[in-house]
């Protein structure tokens, strides 16, 4: 690995930092190199505070004149919560300015036309593929209509999801629960179905040692408005909103029920009987969600497969088999409609592992939209 391509791997990692802290703004790091040395390091903590630029160059301080600044994301031009980044790049001193990829807010942007005219030189496109994987949410969210829909699932090795239809299976352990955790953190909602509701009876709250900035809405799938009012959700009502999308159609006095537990009821159109899934994302981007975590169940995650409406795939694979009773992961999703995938990244999680999978037609669509 390059110099330049270390540095970038070093202000992408700082940039994780800010995980669920920053939405709706992008996770950023950066990282002030004088004369072969990191002199400044910086990240973007939380949101309505300080860039990740003029972090590294407050640390940096005189060393900043004529270094190398090396950011996942192209400095803003504008005034917003803060002064622009490029200006302070600029009145800095540094020479040169390393950028992994384009900001595609269109109220940010211009920042390497601003640099370039100040006389700072600028490199762009060293570590854009794992920069753009980083803030896919955000930059689907710029560039498109719907959410950014990321799929997290927990199978057993024969890629089952439980042990048998409508029964609460736990399958991952303790560290693949804090990751899960984790995750939840990042996402603007976390949505199921009706049915895992029923068997799961889940909180879907962020729970452990990440809270988030602003606790991710948690999204029921419902097509006739038949949320319990008296589970674990509802019970839970003021830690985090819920809102139960279900048909147009639906029986008025069902969503009046489910008003008076507190929750929200957003009407979407049908589609063979159940909401249509197109539907309910586009309902979700209006009230301003850009990103959205699905945790079940099973047919919920088949059919926004087999639709194409999936970009990210968090599969945790627990070390066992439930047999042939055990209800499987994707049934019927066809392979022609399930797309094509890559793997971006392997962890253990104890005894559990974590397999990370990218559409690659999310990624190309993200790619050629930020300039790269």
């Amino acid at each position: 690995m390059g110099g330049h391509e270390r540095y970038m791997r070093r202000a992408i990692e700082l940039a994780e930092r800010g995980w669920g802290q920053v939405s709706p703004n992008p996770l950023v790091g950066a990282v002030v190199v004088s004369d072969g040395q990191v002199v400044g390091e910086g990240f973007h903590a939380r949101f309505g505070e300080e860039h990740a630029e003029t972090v590294a160059l407050r640390e940096a301080g005189t060393r900043a004149a004529g270094s190398t600044l090396y950011v996942n994301l192209e400095p803003c031009a504008h005034t917003g919560k803060t002064s622009p980044c490029a200006l302070a790049i600029g009145e800095a001193g540094v020479r040169e300015v390393v950028v992994a990829c384009r900001d595609p807010n269109p109220a940010a942007a211009g920042g390497l036309e601003r640099l370039s005219a100040a006389g700072v030189k600028v490199r762009l496109g060293t570590g854009a593929a794992e920069a753009c994987r980083l803030n896919a949410p955000f930059f689907w969210r710029m560039t498109q209509e719907l959410p950014y829909v990321a799929l997290k699932l927990a199978i057993s090795i024969d890629g089952r999801v439980a042990a048998g239809p409508g029964l609460r299976t736990a399958l991952t352990g303790e560290v693949a629960a804090e990751e899960v955790h984790r995750l939840r953190a990042g996402y603007d909602a976390i949505l199921v179905g009706r049915g895992t509701v029923a068997a799961d009876d889940p909180w879907l709250t962020v729970r452990g040692a990440m809270a988030p900035r602003v606790p991710p809405v948690r999204v029921v799938l419902d097509t006739g408005f038949r949320f319990p009012p008296t589970s674990r959700l509802a019970a839970t009502i003021d830690e985090a909103p819920i809102w139960v999308v279900g048909s147009s159609q639906a029986d008025p006095e069902r969503r009046r029920m489910v008003e008076s537990a507190g929750a929200r009821a957003l009407q979407v159109e049908e589609a063979g009987g159940r909401v249509a899934l197109p539907a309910a994302l586009k309902a979700l981007t209006r009230e301003g969600v850009g990103s959205v975590l699905v945790e079940g169940g099973a047919s919920v995650a088949s059919a926004l497969l087999g639709q194409g409406l999936v970009h990210r795939i968090h599969l945790l694979v627990a070390p066992r088999f439930l047999g042939d009773e055990g209800v499987p992961a994707f049934a019927g999703v066809p392979p022609s409609d399930a797309g094509d995938w890559v793997v971006s990244s392997r962890r253990r999680l104890g005894p559990d592992s974590m397999i990370v999978f990218e559409s690659r037609e999310a990624l190309e669509r993200l790619a050629g939209r930020n300039g790269n």
